[in-house]
């Protein structure tokens, strides 16, 4: 019996077209003879739908589209479609209106309706804010050559193996319940959000529960970006060996076809894309992925960056130059009297290689307009942050101006490392409808911008890739100079970010251990770190928090972002115990 993954790419709230994603994969499957399809957790609607959830129009569109796209289906073949379907007992006290569920479409019927049993809440997870548990495991009879009983779990139903994670994060553990009803083999409808390494992670887990329940296993995930959120794809399958023997591409919408062999009762090995080479091939994938259909599913054509001549701006147009095409990116210089000829020169070298639209716009009679203004008001003061960050400001409100004019995208430029402890400034630099490399440490930046130009060194026709080409120059896409200079804002004379900061190697270890790891500044300063450094540090990203709050939606990409899934109060006193409470 032939099965196949559809990973597909849905947009949320779209189920018109995500009903046609699922049909064309359906007959292109049922043309190469598939008896069952596998289509994405909440397939047609696109996860995760959050607040769409409470509008009882689009809950009944949803149903109606369901039984309009069994009619469709060819009656060859099965689809397991990820849907929702009302809680009817959502009248007793403390339930939830709605199931997460999965439809079995056979012969143009709804042939079976199942319910996802374990509801995550953490990280940037709240399905019980919606969902009621399914309470019964779940499986149902498929005929082939012979009847074949498959288990059916979503997403979290995984994910609760207590020999492999030392402990259950809930009471039941739908795959040992599936292994005891003796079935042939499951299926996991899944919208895992990507982070980095996650993939391994959750390779891992399925390998040891195919090998625990000599159970074989099919996974099928979704594939996409959905605002902050950005789904790898990476659908798997495991024989009962725990051996691989299917894996879909990375970061791409995908049809992976499977035998399932009905006299030994376990898959036949099939296609298994290689996993990717680098860590930092994978975060670029993603960050591509996830400004391209941000951008495609806002309806947005162009997108609009304030090009500095730094890291930062050079790796987010090169991001986007490859997201949307060069001829779909605009980059603005600012040049303020603090502007160094150098970074107009990095800036404009970095376009010429990037083959992107450059415009000018000077901002020191800007600059000296706001400096008649608050004369009188700011008479007998010296210069200082306020005035900084006018400049920024005045950036960014021109940035946006340009932006709303002509209906592109801004992307804001920040890293994770300034976002954490606050070297942005509001209303200016930290404007955009996106912030592209926001959950990118400023380490991390250097280190895709020389991966970047190690794919594209000798080839002679810019930087390659198996989806898109960016680039027109024989050498590297991030001009050298913007790779060795220190960093700086420029925003005063003789400016860098090291007069202020620790080296960015020693930040980013302090925040990795705070904010991914939660360690107490005592652990920090054990770890090797300064102590006075770790306790500047940590009053900096507590006092940051109302510019975050504030800040546009940013890009996912590893398992603590400062997104979706980060709830810090903005009116705190803890920033840790061995700091006093003055802030």
């Amino acid at each position: 019996m032939k099965l196949a993954i559809a990973q597909l790419n849905p947009t949320i709230g779209d189920l018109i077209g995500n009903a046609q994603q699922i049909l064309e994969a359906a007959t292109t499957a049922a043309s190469e003879g598939v008896r069952l399809l596998l289509t994405p957790e909440l397939s047609l609607c696109g996860y995760p739908p959050r607040d769409l959830l409470l509008n009882p129009s689009f809950v009944e569109s949803m149903a109606t589209t369901l039984v309009h796209l069994a009619k469709q289906l060819p009656p060859s073949l099965a689809v397991l479609v990820g849907t929702l379907t009302p809680n009817p007992n959502a009248h007793v006290a403390g339930g939830k209106p709605l199931f997460n569920s999965m439809a079995l479409l056979e012969a143009g019927k709804i042939e079976a309706i199942f319910h996802k049993r374990l509801l995550p809440t953490y990280d940037v997870f709240d399905e019980n804010r919606y969902f009621e548990p399914g309470l019964h495991s779940n499986s149902f009879t498929l005929i082939a050559q012979s009847p074949i009983k498959i288990g059916v779990t979503i997403c979290e139903d995984l994910w609760n193996d207590e020999e492999f994670w030392g402990k259950r994060n809930y009471h039941v553990n739908p795959i040992t319940d599936l292994a005891q009803q003796g079935v042939d083999f499951v299926v996991n409808l899944s919208a895992s959000p990507y982070s980095l390494g996650k993939q391994k992670l959750r390779e891992a887990m399925l390998q040891h529960s195919a090998k625990r329940y000599q159970q074989p296993i099919l996974y099928a995930n979704q594939v996409g970006g959905n605002d902050d959120l950005i789904f790898d794809g990476c659908s798997v399958g495991f024989n009962r060996a725990g051996e691989a023997i299917c894996r879909a591409r990375a970061f791409e919408a995908d049809l992976v076809i499977v035998d399932f062999n009905e006299e030994t009762r376990d898959f036949v090995p099939s296609k298994v894309t290689p996993v990717l080479a680098s860590d930092d091939e994978e975060i670029w994938l993603a960050l591509v992925l996830g400004v391209r259909d941000y951008a495609r599913k806002c309806g947005f054509k162009k997108v609009v960056i304030g090009l500095s001549g730094g890291i930062d701006s050079s790796l987010v147009a090169a991001i986007a130059t490859a997201a949307l095409g060069s001829e779909n990116v605009v980059g603005v210089l600012m040049p303020s009297p603090y502007s160094s000829d150098h970074s107009i020169r990095d800036a404009l070298e970095l376009a010429e290689n990037l083959g992107i639209t450059t415009h000018t716009i000077p901002i020191g009679e800007l600059m000296q307009g706001y400096d008649r203004t608050l004369e009188t008001l700011f008479a007998e003061t010296e210069f200082g942050i306020a005035e900084e960050n006018i400049q920024s400001r005045i950036r960014g409100n021109l940035l946006m101006a340009i932006a709303n004019k002509f209906g592109y995208l801004l992307l804001s430029t920040g890293n994770k490392s300034e976002m954490a402890v606050g070297y942005c400034t509001l209303y200016g630099d930290m404007n955009g409808g996106l912030a592209a490399i926001a959950d990118v440490p400023k380490t991390r930046v250097y280190s895709l911008c020389e991966w970047l130009n190690s794919r594209g060194v000798g080839s002679g026709e810019g930087v390659e890739f198996s989806q898109f080409t960016i680039g027109n120059s024989p050498k590297e896409i991030i001009p050298t100079n913007i790779l060795t200079k220190a960093p700086s804002a420029e925003l005063k004379p003789n400016q860098f970010d090291q007069d202020s900061l620790p080296p960015y190697d020693i930040l980013d270890d302090i925040l990795h251990r705070l904010i991914h790891h939660h360690q107490s500044a005592v652990q920090i300063i054990e770890g090797g770190h300064d102590p006075a450094v770790v306790n500047k540090v940590l009053r900096l990203v507590a006092r940051a928090e109302f510019k975050r709050r504030q800040a546009p939606p940013g890009l996912k990409i590893t398992d603590r972002a400062f997104g979706t899934g980060w709830r810090m109060p903005i009116a705190n006193r803890w920033v840790g115990e061995t700091l006093n409470r003055s802030r």
